[in-house]
């Protein structure tokens, strides 16, 4: 009788599918994991896995997008696999970057304390190009233009080459923003989230020992939300496994949602070419969603061509039928929502937390903003202001980002007159103009200016006072004590003044304190966890954090109400997916701009947050630039229901006849029949 080979405690709890990902060590792996299959807990067990085979923690590398995601990975690790867990290197990929550029800043003639421009600072240096270059905001909008460039960088495409490749004034114009932006970055000797990525590779294109210390130290490597790595990423990533082609990633092409910030499904999709002889496991079992539900989204996304072939299959069976309503129009939309939401919490069958209303655009959650406060029902709108965008704690950070670095041009300009001390605008202007000139930041041009008696009495003792805060906080600073350095600035500068003065309203003013004393909670308890606390590694970790953390606190009982690029990676009992229709989702400029797929994707992650009810509205009307215009549904409502769209129906892109809409019933209408619901409790 054959000897039964006890299994790993760390692989009994794993299906099949997952429990081959886990023990495929050795090689390329290409681990395909839908919507809902046990991804996060698939590479964590892995890690743990390689633990228990005896590869020492400090040879294994897990890169991730998110702080949120790095830190949950972490959390599992230590869970699993205990002390000896805290050696594997959990981080995102720009927090890599960051740590491995300041290590070797000197093969790219950075200085080492290069700061951070974050997403704010990035549009202001954007604004000052456009200024310089005398182009106004409404021919070419600042976000527009960071967003290009951003798309620039992640296609590896330099100034040179993003002039030579425009096609109009358009183009152009950007291409020269682009230029100007650049020229500011490397004055104020600051990098955007762009260059840690773009320089990274540089460095170790250039630098074959860095590389080579890099592959000899991580043996293992695994890359998590794979079909979002954009050029630069998968650059660095394979530069690291080079030889050893120890590489796992994990991800799914159906939700690769993020092309127009620069991911590239071509990576995912060309995993096989780009590492022959990489296994391929496909992560199938769903235990999120319901049959109904799993059909519904698995019907839609096979009509895209550019996937690997997989389909879902629902652990949980089946349960209440997808229900695809139209509506007269948005408010219409909004008050049948908010009703029945009303309603399935007043009877016991949901609970506020339970449910999200998704979104296609940004405008969208006007309307039903309205009729959940009229309700008085809480939600939550993840992608409002962020804590970090609100302008007392960008001034904090903008002084704490000068302290650090003097030449940060777009730092000192914030600052130079808050609180107001004689810095007006017209010696601002022409201290940029000479920063301009002589291509250094606008701090160390002023005190040039001031020392040399070129600016008048006024600015000067303004900005002597200035440079006394700052030299002031600075000493401290050097001391690593980042809290008594905050106090200390606050004192000097008058900032509680500041505060009263432009806020008459007392409850105003206090709320707008407590901002600024929520930084100094954030550098106590920075300073209490890290080993050698920095101002430098402070800054960092508030930039890291800033982008992705800010939206997914635990709002208590409440509705979400979000856009579906928001909504990736999360999951709720009850899902509203709302304005499915042509111009919507899919959205015109992406048709238009050949993105079919990629809003098919968009479709296919909005129906998978949905674990067990799933309810999909359309509007037969939407106001559009004060006029009442017909809408068509989606495409993707009939691809769901396997039905050609009907006579008479236009694609989004297409001219429409008809741009009034007709009368339309005032109950909502299912165009599907049989709707299941559950008893109530």
């Amino acid at each position: 009788m054959p000897t039964m080979v006890s299994m790993s405690p760390l692989l009994q709890s794993l299906n099949a599918e997952q429990r081959r990902a886990v023990t495929t060590t050795e090689g390329p792996l290409l681990v395909l994991a839908g919507a809902g299959t046990g991804k996060t807990r698939v590479i964590t067990v892995r890690a743990a896995h390689l633990l228990e085979k005896g590869v020492a923690a400090e040879q294994i590398l897990l890169v991730t997008f998110t702080n949120k995601a790095a830190r949950e990975m972490q959390e599992r690790l230590l869970s699993l696999a205990g002390k000896q867990a805290e050696g594997i290197q959990v981080s995102t990929f720009h927090s890599f970057c960051i740590r491995l550029l300041r290590q070797h800043a000197a093969f790219l003639n950075l200085p080492s304390s290069f700061g951070i421009c974050d997403g704010s600072d990035q549009i202001t240096a954007v604004k000052s190009a456009l200024r310089e270059l005398r182009i106004a905001e409404t021919a070419i909008h600042p976000r527009a233009a960071q967003s290009r460039i951003s798309l620039f960088k992640n296609s590896l495409i330099s100034v040179e080459q993003a002039k030579d490749q425009a096609d109009d004034d358009w183009d152009l114009g950007v291409a020269m923003v682009y230029e100007k932006y650049q020229q500011h970055l490397q004055r104020s000797r600051v990098l955007d989230f762009d260059d840690f990525l773009v320089l990274s590779l540089k460095l170790l294109n250039e630098q074959e020992t860095v590389r080579k210390q890099l592959e000899d130290r991580f043996r293992y490597v695994m890359v998590d939300e794979y079909q979002d790595t954009n050029g630069p990423q998968y650059g660095i990533v394979r530069a690291i496994v080079q030889n050893h082609q120890n590489i796992c990633v994990v991800g799914d092409d159906d939700q690769s949602i993020y092309g127009w910030r620069g991911a590239d499904i071509s990576k995912i999709l060309g995993f096989e070419k780009d590492f022959p002889g990489a296994t391929k496991i496909h992560l199938l079992t769903n235990y999120r969603s319901t049959e109904e539900i799993l059909d519904a989204a698995n019907k839609v996304i096979r009509n895209n061509s550019k996937r690997h072939e997989k389909e879902l299959k629902s652990a949980l069976g089946s349960g209440t039928t997808v229900a695809i309503l139209r509506m007269e129009d948005e408010s219409h939309e909004a008050s049948f929502v908010c009703s029945e939401i009303d309603h399935l919490v007043r009877i016991g069958e949901a609970h506020y937390r339970d449910i999200a209303i998704l979104v296609r655009t940004a405008q969208q959650p006007r309307s039903f903003e309205a009729d959940l406060r009229a309700m008085n029902i809480p939600y939550h709108l993840v992608g409002g202001m962020s804590f970090f965008d609100r302008k007392e704690v960008r001034d904090l950070l903008a002084y704490l980002r000068l302290i650090a670095n003097p030449a940060d041009e777009t730092s000192f300009l914030r600052i130079a007159n808050i609180p107001a001390r004689g810095i007006g605008k017209g010696s601002i202007e022409k201290v940029v103009a000479a920063a301009t000139a002589a291509g250094e930041g606008a701090f160390p041009t002023m005190r040039k200016m001031v020392e040399s008696g070129s600016l008048g009495a006024a600015p000067s003792k303004g900005f002597q006072q200035l440079r006394t805060a700052l030299n002031q906080a600075h000493a401290l600073a050097k001391q690593g004590d980042l809290v008594a350095l905050l106090r200390t600035l606050l004192t000097s500068i008058h900032y509680r003044d500041e505060i009263d003065r432009i806020y008459p309203d007392e409850a105003t003013r206090n709320l707008r304190w407590n901002g600024v004393m929520e930084v100094l909670n954030f550098a106590e308890n920075y300073q209490r966890k890290a080993s050698k606390p920095t101002l430098q590694g402070f800054l960092e970790e508030l930039s890291l954090n800033e982008n992705d953390d800010r939206d997914q606190e635990d709002q208590g009982d409440a509705v979400t109400l979000m856009t579906l690029h928001a909504a990736k990676g999360l999951e709720f009992r009850r899902v509203y997916l709302v304005g499915v229709e042509e111009g919507i989702l899919p959205h015109t400029r992406s048709v238009t701009e050949g993105h079919v797929e990629e809003e098919r994707r968009l479709m296919y992650v909005g129906v998978t947050r949905a674990q067990r009810d799933l309810t999909i509205t359309y509007c037969e009307a939407r106001a559009k630039f004060g006029r009442l215009q017909s809408c068509h549904p989606s495409r993707f409502l009939f691809e769901m229901r396997e039905k050609e769209p009907p006579q008479g129906w236009v694609p989004s892109g297409a001219p429409q006849m008809a741009q009034t809409a007709a009368p339309a019933p005032r109950k909502a209408k299912s165009v599907v029949t049989g709707r299941k619901r559950r008893k109530k409790r």
